[in-house]
């Protein structure tokens, strides 16, 4: 089996971020199917393999998927601002206005996926909550694609963002992009350049996440330890979704 120096791997791991404005420099074709070929392979339960990617370049069309994202931040902000201050999320402690700065991005990487291949996987799936809950391997196959296609960008020295797609847009972004019904989109991921230096981010240290033989209960993190370290989380992070103009990305 071919092997890549662990250190190197790393490497490009933890340089991974997520950024949300771009450059519009073009990103050559034979590296976006290099990365999609590396998301091609990602693992899945009864090797299901329920992704399909849809490449969008024109810069129209991203416009219009940009502009149905922007539309959802009200409804994101509205909900979001019941909770306390310090609590709220990183991108909408205040309303963020225009246009979300991944439309800049020169390729979106739209993750589709169909849940009919569940039919793969072993039938008590489907009498049990296995995983997590009802679909849950056939939502961890996507996510395995998805986080191929982040970290394959990364060793392509470029970047990424995570766009999470939900049931309130996901409706019009089908209408839009031609996507079946049957089908559904989860994640859009715009790659290409970042037009700020990469950010600093928080990450636990793994003496306070591996444990050995058996789980540590003296690190165990109480209901008030969690409400702690989300604070501590929002402090870390907020500074990343700041716009130039002080307003937010989100």
């Amino acid at each position: 089996m071919a092997k890549i120096e662990i250190d190197e791997f790393l490497k490009f791991v933890r340089e991974r971020r997520t950024i949300r404005n771009f450059k519009t420099d073009p990103v050559p074709d034979d590296t976006v199917e290099k990365i999609l070929e590396a998301a091609r392979w990602a693992p899945s339960g009864a090797n299901a393999q329920p992704w399909e990617f849809i490449v969008v370049k024109d810069p129209q069309t991203r416009l219009k998927i940009a502009t149905l994202y922007a539309d959802y931040w009200r409804a994101i902000y509205d909900i979001e601002k019941s909770r306390v201050e310090d609590l709220k999320h990183q991108g909408f402690t205040t309303l963020p206005t225009g246009t979300p700065g991944f439309v800049n991005a020169p390729v979106f990487i739209v993750v589709c996926a169909d849940p009919r291949t569940y039919l793969a996987t072993v039938l008590i799936a489907y009498l049990c909550d296995g995983e997590g809950g009802p679909k849950a391997t056939y939502l961890k196959n996507v996510a395995n694609a998805t986080t191929l296609l982040h970290l394959a960008t990364a060793a392509c020295g470029l970047a990424s963002q995570w766009v999470s797609v939900d049931r309130s847009w996901e409706g019009k972004l089908k209408s839009l992009l031609g996507v079946p019904h049957e089908l559904e989109i989860h994640t859009i991921v715009p790659i290409g350049r970042p037009a700020y230096k990469r950010p600093g981010v928080y990450r636990r240290k793994l003496k306070e996440i591996v444990h050995h033989e058996q789980y540590d209960i003296s690190r165990f993190r109480s209901e008030e330890d969690i409400v702690a370290y989300v604070r501590q989380l929002r402090k870390t992070s907020r500074p990343n979704y700041k716009r130039p103009s002080g307003d937010t990305w989100a």
